[in-house]
């Protein structure tokens, strides 16, 4: 087979698959695959791939045809300009989050205290530290798979970072000048209505909210008093609808300067707010 034919025959399996992107991922899997570029595809696309390639990248299109996420496949995703490692034990990064760094950022300072509670991938904390360097970071899972990607981003991106297993803050100690945090925040209702690829392949733990989708936003908001100095900061992602619940939340709790900050998509997307 050669390369065009492959992409050819790719999007049209996808395609047939309802995969949204059918081309573009047809693509992807082929440039990860095969180890090209753009400029090679074009200069060669007359050209046949070799016997393993063609077969590793069949797999690869199978795989996604059944709507394995195709991160999951290509095991990385970029978020804020950098690349991470993820599988199926942590949620794939998204641009949405991108918001929540970049607004803490904002106050982000050497020597201050961060946490990331839920941390995933790591992405969120990693992306702190390597754009604010010169502070003391920790992140937390309840899920131990989730760590040990944690860690392999951590030292893929070369950032020293304390990590612990721990449910909320069951497991830590001291006190931070910045939490942050992209709790579940799906309500259990909605979760049946999800695309494929997240309903059935991203983790449900880091998906399910509750019944209303606030359980998580409930326990950090109180609990995180107990772990901030005083004037620290408190910022999480939240649904598109739910910044009004959120933020009441916080105002009741004793949290100042309250404010909600939209995406790029102008959807509601974090809840900020001082102790």
């Amino acid at each position: 087979m050669i390369y065009r034919e492959a992409t050819d025959w790719g999007s049209t399996v996808l395609e047939q698959a309802g995969v949204a992107e059918a081309k573009l991922d047809a693509w992807l899997l082929l440039e990860t695959v095969c180890k090209i570029n753009l400029t090679f595809y074009y200069s060669h696309m007359e050209e046949a791939m070799t016997l393993e390639q063609q077969s590793e990248y069949e797999i690869a299109i199978r795989k996604r045809a059944e709507r394995i996420p195709l991160q999951y496949i290509t095991g990385e995703q970029e978020f804020m300009g950098l690349n991470f490692k993820v599988n199926s034990n942590v949620l794939i990064p998204r641009q949405d989050t991108e918001t929540l760094v970049e607004e803490a950022l904002k106050i982000c300072q050497p020597g201050m205290r961060v946490l990331d509670v839920g941390t995933g991938s790591g992405c969120i904390i990693i992306s702190l530290m390597k754009n604010a360097p010169g502070m003391s970071a920790t992140g937390s899972d309840i899920s131990k798979q989730a760590l040990l990607v944690a860690k392999e981003n951590g030292k893929l991106h070369e950032v020293e970072i304390d990590w612990v297993r721990s449910s909320l803050y069951e497991n830590i100690s001291g006190r931070f000048d910045l939490i942050v945090s992209n709790p579940p925040y799906i309500a259990q209702a909605d979760i049946l209505n999800l695309m494929p690829e997240v309903r059935d392949f991203e983790p449900v733990g880091a998906l399910d909210g509750g019944a209303d989708g606030l359980d998580f936003y409930r326990q950090i908001v109180a609990q995180s008093k107990d772990y901030l100095n005083k004037d620290g900061y408190l910022y999480m992602e939240i649904g598109y609808d739910q910044g009004p619940a959120v933020t009441n939340m916080m105002c009741a709790a004793g949290y100042r300067e309250v404010a909600v900050i939209k995406d790029l998509a102008h959807h509601e997307r974090v809840v900020k707010g001082r102790i």
